[in-house]
């Protein structure tokens, strides 16, 4: 293991790609310590209304309901800005810099030619939604992904278990199919259907390697192989080179390096070039070993606008409605998990811009606090049960265990006395009910959960982790780092310039320590477990077929949509983004 050379010290860039901007964070390699960081938001944020003028022109186009995309060259802009601010911050010498590594949100999908160059980016492609890039939360293939688990299920793929039997309208296949049935012309222009994780990671060093985990996860890839030609081509015929002509490519273990910092990017980012640039990862995924995650039964919830529960296991179990089980999804020999909820601080969010009244923020900002802080003050002065609520988490779909996006959410036991504060509270306690489930399913299926870490924004209010503690029956303890992601990504990098031997040398010596620890009370357990029950029961009634309202809701929307397309775009406008009881 070398550290340092000729005795000075030695530093890896870690950056996290989330939904509304990218972190730069500059790590000391020789002990993970974090010396700097810098931030840049995204200019164009989530586009969900109409494409970007300045890209698209005074024609651009208006986007339906459930759609979500973004502008590729946002994330150059992270790398032109974030990082050459996170070395100022951190008064290093960049030539100190050995390596880089990126992580992103999943599954976020690009279009590209040959070379890399994004569709939308093209003469004649900036008016083209299907050009842009699909974020993770782009539901709007949710017909593709119902046909795409049909299909599975009457053949009797043996893929479809890996994934707790449902294939998410998230990921590759689904918003893959969508773009060919909606601009067949976008479809054949394009060479490559890129993650994002791997595209950034082209940006920097002019290689195109795929990383092994979102081909696991996202992908269908497993045992070595992705879905048949056959079962392609039975979705539609057009699809049925999908994978060889826009998909499959060369994968790269995770901690291997993908190549090394092009003159481009050095200019970019004020490092050296020649440096290493690891294979791209998740942002979940990258976390667990600065979490010092690394070991079977040690499940972490990375909490932000939505939150990825990831968790090595030494054996390979099907888990109903997991997102995946990938073999060396996390580290090498290993067999990772991973499961998620679509919708958790975007539905705190969308609630404090739309169902909280003027006075509210007046009085928060008189105590100089923020309104996720005021609220929940308050909430926390109430006895468990008190509001009388019962809320269902799925104002983003559900992610696991339902994989179905066309669910959406629920508050029961409103009455004329109910307050934003009951309302907040429920939401709280409903996303953590949600996390129950999760951590319920696995322990069901045998793969029992025996620690739970929490990374993410959402870690710093406290209230919300109890209530975690409280509803799980778990232990929690929350990761020192505030850049869990982006400190994960830095672990990855000094593997990558071969500082250390693996992932897990690496994450002994660089992870971070436990932040506060959540025990939980038992009489709350206990008060918990009745409304958990509660809970469980509208969970299965709206979300396992015996009441199919919330997709006929969508079905009407969608038809009345079509015949107001102003309404439905101005209907499609993002709710403010926000961090619960801490400052975005």
């Amino acid at each position: 293991m070398d550290v340092t050379v000729d005795g000075s010290e030695q530093y890896v860039i870690g950056v996290d790609y989330g939904t509304l901007s990218g972190r730069a964070v500059v790590v000391r390699v020789r002990d993970g310590k974090e010396l700097g960081s810098g931030v840049f938001d995204y200019p164009h944020a989530v586009v969900t209304d109409a494409l970007p003028a300045d890209t698209a022109g005074d024609g651009a186009a208006r986007l339906p309901g459930e759609w979500a995309l973004q502008v590729p060259n946002d994330y150059r802009d992270v790398l032109r800005n974030a990082v050459p601010a996170a070395i100022a911050d951190a008064s290093i010498d960049p030539a100190a810099v050995v390596g880089i590594a990126t992580d992103f949100t999943a599954c976020t999908m690009v279009p590209v030619k040959a070379d890399g160059t994004p569709l939308n980016e093209l003469d004649g492609f900036a008016n083209r939604p299907h050009a842009y890039v699909k974020l993770w939360r782009h539901h709007a293939a949710q017909q593709q992904a119902d046909r795409i688990n049909e299909l599975a299920a009457e053949r009797g793929e043996s893929w479809l278990p890996r994934y707790g039997g449902l294939i998410s309208s998230e990921w590759e296949f689904a918003k893959g199919l969508q773009l060919l049935e909606e601009d067949p012309e976008a479809y054949a222009a394009m060479d490559h259907w890129v993650e994002a994780a791997d595209w950034i990671v082209w940006q920097l060093c002019g290689q195109y390697v795929r990383n092994a985990c979102t081909a696991g996860y996202k992908g269908i890839y497993q045992d070595g192989h992705y879905p048949a030609e056959d079962f392609l081509a039975a979705l539609n015929p057009g699809f049925k080179d999908f994978v060889s002509t826009k998909l499959e490519h060369t994968i790269g273990r995770l901690g291997d390096a993908a190549g090394y910092l092009t003159a481009e990017a050095a200019a970019w980012t004020g490092l050296p070039e020649g440096i290493a640039v690891a294979v791209g990862n998740v942002d979940a995924h990258v976390t667990a070993p600065a979490a010092k995650a690394v070991e079977p039964g040690q499940l972490v919830a990375i909490m932000g606008t939505s939150t990825c529960h990831v968790m090595n296991g030494d054996e390979l179990h099907e888990v109903p409605g997991m997102c995946g089980v990938v073999d060396g999804g996390i580290v090498d020999g290993l067999w990772g998990y991973e499961a998620g909820q679509s919708g958790v601080g975007d539905i705190f969010g969308w609630f404090t811009k739309n169902g909280v009244p003027p006075e509210y923020h007046q009085a928060a900002a008189e105590k100089g606090l923020g309104i996720h802080e005021y609220l929940t003050e308050l909430a926390s002065r109430q006895g468990i049960g008190e509001h009388g609520l019962i809320a269902l988490d799925w104002h983003s779909g559900n992610r696991s265990v339902l994989v179905d996006h066309e669910l959406s959410g629920v508050v029961v036991g409103q009455t004329l006395a109910t307050k934003p504060e009951d309302t907040y509270r429920a939401l709280l306690e409903a996303t953590a009910f949600g996390t129950r489930t999760i951590v319920d399913a696995f322990r069901d299926s045998g793969v029992p959960v025996k620690e739970f870490i929490v990374a993410g924004g959402l870690l710093k209010n406290k209230l919300l982790m109890q209530i975690y503690a409280d509803i799980t029956g778990l232990q929690l303890s929350t990761i020192g780092s505030t850049q869990g992601p982006a400190l994960g990504s830095a672990i990855h990098a000094a593997v990558a310039a071969g500082k250390y031997a693996d992932i897990r040398e690496a994450a002994a010596a660089m992870g971070s320590e436990p932040g506060d620890v959540y025990t939980p009370i038992p009489e709350n357990v206990a008060a918990y477990e009745e409304l958990f029950q509660e809970y469980r029961t509208l969970h299965d009634y709206f979300g396992r077929g015996a009441n199919d309202v919330m997709h006929r809701l969508k079905a009407i929307a969608r038809r009345a949509n079509a015949l107001n397309p102003a309404a439905s775009s101005a209907a499609a406008a993002p709710a403010a983004p926000a961090t619960v009881g801490a400052s975005a």
